[in-house]
């Protein structure tokens, strides 16, 4: 199979990551990004559901254009035309991909939009419009095949964070609010889905798209091509894929993130607490021997764990 993107030549391949006989739903894959990714997965081998929203009445429709362009090298895929803040009809796509092929392996939540505005000039309709497309609609298709994924023992599924979530960006609370919860929704449903051979990951992508074309200048954009992010996809989309990893990808460079818990200071509760902290705040903050948690119950067991050994010593 050759498709007339950069995605065209193959690794070697006896080396290469294959999903042949594997089903993948890629959502926004229209354009951008997803695209990338819908067409990169094709290429090695798997069947995949083209979803994306943003096309309006358009006929062909974007997701039409990627299916074809699919089937004209030689792939499989259909297309699908509905809005992941639907979850009735993120139910019926699941559904399609099912009657036509069986199972589903793969899920990519890579649907988004932007509604940049700095918090005293946003609009609370364009907050909730962006929670509902990167969150709720993750949350959709992610709780469409999740019981799927269960009965099978095996599934891979990629939500599509940001460097705006994890670290900020003026202008953009509501999309960097959906972007965080998403690596938190990443958290836990890696835990949920452990033993069921569901891996749950997060991508942090740069990439020159529609969304992010009037944000950077053009010899930036020029370097951050939605093709060089595309393989974070492919290995968070592997069997050979970890699980509550944040992978950050742009320009070709990979780097991981991490929520850590520094070793803290134990204050007690006492009447001066407050300015004893004040006072400690830099030994709070201090990086030096910090973990990442294996879950959220950690923090209270190392909180319980020191208060019970200071009242001992005490």
């Amino acid at each position: 199979m050759e498709f007339s993107s950069s995605n065209a030549s193959m690794p070697d391949p006896s080396t290469a990551l294959r999903f042949d006989g594997q089903v993948a739903i890629v959502t926004g894959a229209g354009g951008g990004l997803g695209r990338q990714h819908a067409l990169a997965l094709a290429l090695r081998g798997a069947k995949v559901v083209v979803n994306d929203f943003g096309s309006g009445s358009k006929t062909p429709s974007a997701a039409d254009v990627v299916v074809e362009q699919i089937r004209a090298a030689g792939g499989e895929a259909i297309a699908n035309n509905a809005s992941v803040t639907d979850a009735d009809a993120m139910v019926a796509m699941v559904e399609q991909a099912m009657a036509q092929w069986g199972r589903i392996d793969i899920l990519v939540n890579n649907a988004g939009i932007l509604r940049d505005r700095s918090f005293s000039k946003m609009d609370l309709d364009d907050f909730r419009s962006v929670i509902e497309v990167h969150l709720m609609g993750a949350v959709h298709c992610s709780k469409a095949v999740w019981e799927i994924m269960k009965a099978q023992k095996y599934g891979r599924i990629v939500l599509t964070t940001s460097s705006s979530g994890l670290y900020g960006n003026f202008g953009q609370s509501n999309y960097g609010a959906a972007k965080m919860a998403l690596v938190g929704l990443m958290q836990t449903l890696a835990l949920e889905g452990v033993r069921y051979g569901i891996n749950v990951n997060c991508l942090a992508p740069s990439a020159a798209t529609q969304m992010t074309q009037d944000l950077m200048t053009e010899d930036d954009l020029a370097l951050l091509t939605p093709q060089s992010v595309t393989p974070g996809v492919i290995y968070l989309a592997s069997k050979q894929a970890p699980t509550r990893t944040i992978l950050c990808a742009g320009g070709g460079s990979f780097a991981a993130a991490h929520i850590t818990l520094t070793e803290g200071v134990f204050i007690g509760d006492i009447p001066d607490a407050a300015e004893q902290l004040l006072e400690r705040m830099a030994q709070v903050i201090d990086r030096e021997g910090e973990i990442v948690p294996g879950e959220g119950m950690e923090q209270s067991r190392r909180e319980i764990n020191t208060a019970r050994l200071r009242a001992v010593k005490s």
